[in-house]
């Protein structure tokens, strides 16, 4: 018999089917690129489905940042919902469900005729997106040996940063051709407001297609199967995915963690035990500083920020595909740094190095800079961002969580991940009227200073440990 203390020494690398992993690791990953596609894909629509549906921000700010912001109230709802529907259907049933919606939600976004039905379909897909935000890294974290954590969870980031450089080319490759200076009305009654928008949301279909169909193929969540009180199962995925050993030592360790009599019901008022309640709170905390840190506001408002920068919607749309290739560069040089540096120096570096560049940003932008130095500065921010805070944040929240709450812990802090950035995303245009870019950036790098001294008083270094070590460390 294998004791749980012995579950590290059984966990010996060369034993890992690691084509295996991988691959069901990236099929899960599926719902961060159709997450990424979704979120990103408005930000180059806006100069073409705004006029179409005749939303002017210069006179209503407000309507505008709904528009751009209503997806997010379904990413809350979407998040609300997966822990306690997964916890009772299995991960792999709730992935399939949020590619469906996927598929239906792009179709219905390009075929809208009204600005009511566009929002409905928009939040609808925002559903979609919370369902895959909270499950795909929760999903590939249970899968995943300690040693090859970090880098199996980073990869649902690394898909989501091709999901939003995909939306970037396509709404570069879309709207590249339309003249300079064009004005609202000309979009409006032109083949750019009558159809290019549609085109950049439904071809969304396509890869939700495709997350569908690679759902029915990879196995469900070892650790919920246990939950469930099949072990039999979970030690024969186990075992493709690292040995018999491997899977013994798992699958031993696991059942060590859980309560028998209460494995099966999770009460919500757990999450709220002294215990529970600052683990609860340090994965709130992160999810809600990674999205208060600012950095999305450009890739929602790339219009407005690269305006207030002195480039016009032509140009606009080639820097915001520069700034996908920026963020999918760093994204890949992110996974050889978080299983070997750890979580810890890399959310501690992101957030000082935002701080500093976003206090630059906020003068140049007083001073009137513009051109290519603001777009320097634009993509060494994405570049800090994507290096540290995008990817860390989601396998840190993935990871610190015990194994019978983790669905329900999951979904709270993704949950505060979406209100977080609801509101950074519907009060932007807003702070903008009122405190103009220099100012609001400003008000991004004092928010990357806190963020920074919470993580240095109350996160643990967290890399090669097993999900039920950290369970002991973090709440018992």
């Amino acid at each position: 018999m294998i004791t749980p203390t012995q579950t590290t020494s059984a966990n010996t690398k060369a034993d890992y089917n690691i084509g295996y992993i991988t691959l069901i690791s990236f099929v899960a990953a599926m719902g961060g690129l159709l997450f990424g596609y979704d979120w990103v894909v408005i930000g180059g629509a806006k100069p073409f489905f705004q006029p179409y549906f005749h939303i002017d921000p210069d006179v209503n700010a407000a309507l505008s940042g709904w528009v751009n912001s209503c997806a997010l109230i379904g990413c809350l709802m979407g998040a609300l919902v997966a822990g306690g529907l997964s916890d009772k259907f299995g991960r792999k049933r709730l992935l399939i469900l949020s590619a469906l919606l996927f598929l239906v939600t792009s179709l219905g976004n390009a075929l809208a005729t009204t600005l009511t039905v566009f929002v409905a379909w928009r939040i609808l897909g925002g559903v979609a997106i919370g369902l895959a935000s909270a499950l795909s890294p929760m999903y590939i974290a249970e899968i995943s040996p300690a040693q090859m954590r970090g880098r199996l969870v980073s990869i649902n980031q690394l898909t989501i940063v091709v999901g939003i450089l995909a939306a970037q080319i396509v709404d570069w490759s879309l709207g590249k051709n339309l003249p300079g200076k064009s004005t609202a009305s000309f979009i409006a009654e032109s083949w750019y407001g009558l159809s290019c928008w549609r085109w950049m949301f439904g071809l969304t279909a396509v890869p939700s297609l495709l997350f569908f169909a690679g759902m029915f193929f990879v196995p469900e969540s070892p650790r919920w199967l246990i939950r469930k009180g099949l072990p039999a199962r979970a030690r024969d995925i186990l075992a493709r995915i690292g040995g018999r050993n491997y899977a013994e030592a798992e699958v031993v360790d696991v059942q060590a963690t859980l309560q028998k009599e209460e494995a099966n019901c999770v009460r919500f008022s757990e999450l709220f035990e002294p215990k529970m309640r600052k683990v609860l709170l340090l994965g709130v905390a992160l999810a809600v500083f990674q999205q208060w840190c600012g950095i999305n506001v450009i890739f929602n408002y790339a219009e407005d920020i690269f305006k207030g920068a002195g480039y016009d919607v032509s140009d606009v749309l080639i820097n915001i595909a520069r700034t996908g290739g920026v963020n999918f560069v760093f994204t890949l040089l992110a996974f050889g740094f978080v299983d070997r540096l750890g979580r810890r120096k890399m959310l501690l570096f992101g957030s000082a190095s935002l701080t500093v560049l976003y206090v630059i940003l906020g003068f140049s932008y007083h001073a009137h800079v513009t051109g290519w130095p603001m777009l320097v500065l634009v993509c060494a921010a994405i570049a800090c961002y994507a290096i540290s805070l995008a990817p860390v944040t989601w396998v840190v929240i993935s990871e610190i969580f015990p194994n019978r709450l983790r669905g329900a812990a999951m979904s709270m802090a993704v949950a505060a991940l979406w209100v977080a950035c609801f509101i950074l995303t519907y009060t932007f245009p807003i702070l903008e009227s009122w405190l103009h870019l220099s100012k609001t950036f400003g008000l991004y790098a004092g928010i990357c200073v806190a963020g920074f001294l919470y993580i240095y008083w109350k996160l643990p270094e967290t890399k090669n440990q097993t999900l039920e070590d950290l369970e002991r460390q973090l709440v018992d």
